[in-house]
């Protein structure tokens, strides 16, 4: 399994297709998306209401049996660390073989993550491209570069054009549109 965790404020077609590229590396099953409630290193950024964002990501994934919806994140103390995450699934599904994506951006500060060297015994990255960022993954045998388009769709222009009173058609799944744009529902 490979857990995706994000934000999602929204969730649009860029994560969907990262997580369906992630879906498509050799030996995944599926891959769980897993909303946060709030990120260490982004404290005081206002989210949409977690159930909002959860409604958001599953009406999204739904008829996708690859992609599948883990809201383990929002019963966990916050702020919540990315370790607790993995240690909690561990213990929940003690079979289970987890991976971690994460976006080149957050590659090159991964050793400030909390107990980052404890990520990387329990879990191998699976690093997707970002826009601008060179992600370098030599001699770290458990860190693997995607290899995939890069995507410039954001939540952070998603949440512009909504406020500008722009549509957002195209950019997020239909049922995240309408869920968010009722007016603009036409």
């Amino acid at each position: 399994m490979v857990l995706f965790p994000g934000s999602f404020n929204p969730l649009h077609i860029g994560h969907l297709i990262i997580a369906e590229a992630l879906a498509d590396v050799e030996g995944v099953d599926e891959v769980w998306i897993v909303p946060t409630p709030q990120n260490p290193f982004k404290q005081g950024r206002q989210l949409m209401d977690d159930a909002l964002r959860l409604q958001m990501a599953q009406a999204s994934v739904d008829g996708n049996p690859r992609l599948r919806i883990c809201d383990v994140e929002m019963h966990l103390p916050r702020p919540n660390y990315t370790i607790n995450t993995i240690l909690e699934l561990e213990r929940q599904h003690p079979d289970t073989a987890f991976s971690l994506a994460i976006g080149g951006d957050n590659l090159a500060g991964f050793h400030q993550w909390h107990r980052s060297n404890e990520i990387l015994e329990h879990c191998p990255l699976i690093v997707y491209p970002r826009m601008g960022e060179v992600c370098k993954t030599e001699g770290q045998p458990r860190v693997h570069l995607l290899q995939m388009p890069i995507i410039e769709i954001s939540s952070t222009m998603i949440r512009q054009r909504i406020a500008e009173g722009r549509s957002i058609r195209y950019l997020v799944p239909e049922a995240v549109r309408l869920l968010l744009q009722p007016d603009l529902a036409k």
